[in-house]
């Protein structure tokens, strides 16, 4: 047989003459092209032929040893096939992974599952590019010549596509997490998962020319992966419900904290810890299959892309580890509008009276659409047209444009296009027909029960308002009904045939003929059942039974035989009735894969556009209506300022009783230690106080005595009323007031704001305040004395008096200091802080800056240079007290000379001290640096050197009697 000669067989008679012959090949090993072809498209969907047949053990596809086609050489032919099978064998790895993931639906986490079901539909849609051109070859009408190279240059984007595709899955889901331990915490694959993609979408996005299909790609990807997290976000943002059954949200609610304990906005819902799965999922490399030489080009691009600037940010912070990283800097934000949520919701319906079911809407929902709604419309306004709507939607800093229950809504949307001077774009018309479609949801869901009643049954047979009746005959049991609407209506002489339970005859459970057939052991032919007719009888309660049973099956199933017709690719969301969180985003997914993006915006303006601006202006109305309500409704300042008046020592008798009675208690020597004793007092003096009506009931507010115990151990004293305590050793000076502890139960939910912590600086300021109180109270009723006795002549009585002038003068300044900024100046900045809050987080850090004020301002706070100035200060309180036992001294003990040579002694020796202490304040309360740090040291500075009595204005600290003159180091 002669072989017609080819180019080979030209080139090379060219080249030598035709001397020297080829080796000839085998001839069953010629190919011919068309079927090369064919098989090479086939293999691209991932089926196997007699050319191309997939590999087991090292997963690429292989073609069939030593095939040819006369008109290229085996280098060329090997080189176009070699593409192919590169790109075959990544739509089959990708194939392999997302089976895997599909296997285990069950324990899948959403991210990861939404993730493989997007890969999934990109995959199928890289795959039909090769049925249709499988479809065009083998379609007899159509004459077209059939060509590899042809084929290799048709088919360039669907092998960059698969191989860009291959990158991502395995870039994403590295091959050996399939082989861990199942154990691996979903919100480490979540996080794993949405970083990987946004830092590749970023690549991408920068890339410019050319990378339209990759940007298409991933963005497809990039949205379905995130639309369950959105959910979960909308749930908590919306709905203050943490829907989160797999753990995949950043931040985890401890269920042993309940709503109404003071722990539960610094302990309920907390970010969610790293884990060591974290680490050992995140750091995993691709762990890529061996393909031949393209192996090495891949693991190369895989690990770069890997190893980016995603994996690089994911350390810079140590809060909220599990957070992606497009949201971290909100994630505080959005715990807080949940948390904030939850305690709306919880609230007593009396205080709810103060919002209007508007008002209350407006918080749960965005005007009835969600958030991944709205994510959907903005993404494809800002990537198929480059708007930016998101201040159309989001009107009045609450209210969506086109409400579900506003029937203006079409007309604000043409105004936006009338606006625009452009037709409607397609973001538009899908907002009016999402808007439409849920009023209609709406309307039908309100004007019919759960079930279906019999009268809508009935109206089938008169066929009156058949498409109103057919309209409300949607049910989760029977969806067909729903997508067969236009099919029934087209066909409505039909219906009663195809309602075919009135044809069910059910007969009597009377099995005994059948048991005797299997059981017995003679054989007497063939069973023969009895006819059953219909009109068989029955009693009559049977007879009613039966026509129940009939027309709950016509409820259950009208049509049990109709079947909506098969459409290719058809979409679940447009053959059921609308649905929340489906609808719409599935449109969404299938206009990315179809569209042409106008703009490819960085992944940080989408998300920054269509989601974060929607999550800010939500949380910051629900801080808004947070902080309305405590300031109505549950009344923060109120409650504040009694906690003002109470330990500031604002009111002007409340406490006047309680502690004139405990100062002349230790002035006699007696013990604090009856803490009913003190309460009796203490409920007495509240009583007959003009303020009394500041406390709902007198016994909200309890003291108790605790032993004087060092700054840790008072923090853990116990503040309950017990009995008696029996032999307290305590000290009468100043320092026993710190045992005294007073307790007061703030009403839920301000307790959240003055928690025990909170309280604990309330009870220290305070304890410091009664110090000063008492100063006041021993010096002036040892002024008492002294004028009593002002006719008797003693030896430096006039130094006397001066003494005492100056511990008055300065206790009396002192206390004008404190009430003038500590009660006046930092309330005042307190209101301020509250008015201009705007959360409950920001209300909080307003009180925690306000008592840090008040500590600081009555030096209470622990820190070295406040603890200095607070120790002179303790000291002049003692002095005072010490001061006022020589004059009670004095006054009790006549004339005895021994007695007053060593009271005088006593006072030269609190006039020395003073005048150091005084010293030694002044000289660090002028420190420049000191007051222009703190300004309050600066009015206290002018309240104890009145008259520069003190110290001159240069700073020069004059000469007192007792001690030198001393000047500023």
């Amino acid at each position: 047989m002669e072989v017609s000669e080819n180019l080979i067989h030209t080139i090379h008679n060219s080249l030598t003459g035709g001397g020297i012959h080829f080796a000839t090949p085998v001839a069953s090993l010629r190919t011919n092209e068309s079927d090369l072809v064919r098989g090479l498209l086939q293999m691209l969907q991932g089926l196997s032929s007699s050319l191309f047949c997939w590999d087991d053990t090292g997963l690429f596809f292989r073609f069939k040893s030593g095939i040819y086609v006369t008109h290229l050489s085996q280098t060329s032919l090997y080189h176009i096939l070699e593409q192919f099978l590169y790109a075959g064998s990544c739509l089959k790895l990708v194939d392999i992974a997302v089976n895997k993931v599909e296997k285990t639906k069950s324990s899948t986490p959403p991210t990861l599952r939404a993730f493989a079901s997007s890969v999934s539909t990109w995959l199928r849609r890289i795959r039909d590019i090769a049925l249709q051109e499988e479809v065009k070859i083998n379609n007899p009408s159509v004459n077209i010549a059939v060509s590899i190279l042809g084929l290799s240059s048709s088919l360039a984007s669907l092998c960059s596509g698969a191989e860009y595709l291959f990158q991502i899955v395995h870039g994403t889901i590295p091959q050996s997490f399939f082989e861990l331990d199942p154990s691996v915490p979903a919100a480490d694959i979540a996080v794993h998962i949405l970083n990987h993609l946004y830092g590749k979408l970023n690549e991408v996005a920068l890339v410019q020319g050319g990378e339209e299909d990759a940007y298409r790609m991933l963005l497809y990807i990039f949205v379905g992966s995130l639309l369950p997290y959105i959910e979960t976000l909308d749930s908590w943002l919306f709905q203050g419900t943490l829907d989160d059954p797999f753990d995949e949200m950043f931040f985890v609610a401890n269920k042993r904290i309940a709503i109404e304990e003071a722990e539960f906005w610094e302990k309920s819902y907390l970010p969610r810890s790293s884990t060591s799965g974290k680490s050992k999922f995140a750091d995993l490399a691709p762990d890529l299959p061996h393909l031949s030489k393209l192996k090495e080009v891949l693991t190369g691009k895989a690990s770069v892309s890997l190893s980016s600037a995603v994996t690089g940010k994911e350390d810079t912070s140590n809060d909220f580890q599990a957070c992606p990283l497009f949201i971290k800097d909100i994630a505080k934000a959005i715990i807080s509008a949940g948390k904030s949520l939850q305690l709306i919701r919880h609230a007593p319906l009396t205080s709810l009276s103060a919002f209007s079911g508007d008002d209350l809407r407006s918080v749960y929902s965005i005007a009835g659409l969600t958030l991944s709604e709205v994510f959907c419309l903005s993404l494809i306004a800002l990537v198929g047209h480059g708007d930016h709507i998101a201040k159309h939607l989001w009107q009045d800093d609450k209210h969506l444009v086109g409400s579900v229950g506003n029937s203006e809504a079409p007309d604000k949307i043409d105004k936006i296009s009338a606006a625009k001077t452009q037709p409607k774009e397609f973001w538009q018309k899908l907002l009016n027909d999402t808007l439409a479609q849920k009023r209609n949801v709406c309307l039908a869901s309100s004007s019919r029960t759960c079930a279906i009643n019999f009268d809508n049954l009935n109206a089938f047979k008169g066929h009156s308002n058949k498409m109103d009746t057919l309209s409300q005959l949607y049910c989760s049991q029977n969806p067909a009904i729903t997508a067969c609407l236009e099919i029934l209506h087209e066909n409505k002489d039909a219906w009663g045939s195809l309602n075919i339970s009135q044809a069910f005859h059910l007969p009597p459970l009377n099995d005994e003929s059948l048991r005797q057939a299997i059981f017995s052991n003679n054989s007497e032919g063939p069973l023969t059942f009895k006819n059953i007719d219909s009109t068989f009888q029955f009693g009559e309660l049977q007879d009613m039974r039966f026509l129940e049973d009939t027309k709950l099956l016509e409820v259950l199933l009208p049509f049990p035989t109709v079947l909506p017709f098969f459409q290719e690719d058809l979409q679940m969301s447009e053959v059921l009735p609308f649905q929340n969180n489906c609808t719409l985003p599935s449109k969404t997914l299938t206009w990315i894969s179809n569209t042409e993006p106008k703009t490819t915006p960085l992944p940080v303006v989408i998300i920054q556009e269509c989601l974060i601006s929607y999550i800010k202006k939500q949380a910051d109305y629900i801080g808004r209506t947070m902080l309305s309500k405590l300031l109505n409704d549950w009344r923060l300042l109120d409650e504040l300022g009694f906690l003002r008046a109470i330990y500031l020592l604002g009111s002007g008798d409340l406490l006047q009783y309680f502690l004139s009675v405990i100062f002349n208690k230790l002035d006699k020597g007696e013990s604090l230690d009856d803490d009913f004793e003190l309460n009796t007092i203490l409920q007495d003096s509240i009583r007959n106080s003009s303020d009394n009506v500041l406390l709902s009931t007198p016994d909200s507010l309890v003291v108790s005595a605790g032993r004087n115990l060092g700054e840790d151990e008072q923090s853990n004293s116990s503040s309950s009323v017990s009995t008696p305590r029996k032999g307290g050793g305590l000290s009468f000076g100043m320092d026993i007031l710190d045992s005294l502890k007073f307790t007061y139960k703030v009403s839920w939910p301000l307790e959240l704001i003055a928690n025990l912590e909170a309280m604990k600086k309330y009870n220290q300021v305070m304890n410091f305040l009664l110090k000063v109180k008492r100063a006041k109270f021993v010096l002036d009723k040892a002024r008492k004395w002294m004028w009593k006795d002002r006719g008797t002549a003693r030896r430096k009585h006039k130094r006397h008096w001066l003494l005492e002038h100056k511990l008055l003068h300065f206790v009396d300044a002192f206390h004008q200091y404190v009430m003038d900024r500590v009660y006046h100046n930092a309330w005042r900045e307190l209101c301020e802080g509250v008015a201009a809050a705007g959360t409950l987080d920001e209300v909080i850090e307003v009180h925690e800056a306000y008592l840090l004020s008040i500590q600081r301002q009555c030096f209470v706070v622990p820190d070295k240079l406040w603890g200095l100035i607070a120790s002179r200060i303790n000291s002049i309180l003692g002095l005072a007290l010490d001061f006022y036992s020589i004059q009670q001294t004095i006054n009790s003990s006549g004339a005895v000379s021994a007695v007053k040579a060593r009271c005088e002694k006593e006072v030269e020796r609190i006039e020395k001290q003073f005048d150091d202490c005084m010293a030694f304040l002044l000289r660090i309360l002028s420190v420049k640096l000191n007051v222009g740090q703190f300004p309050h040291l600066a009015a206290l500075v002018t309240r104890i050197n009145y008259n520069c009595f003190y110290m001159s204005d240069g700073g020069v600290l004059t000469k007192a009697p007792g001690s030198v003159t001393l000047r500023p180091s």
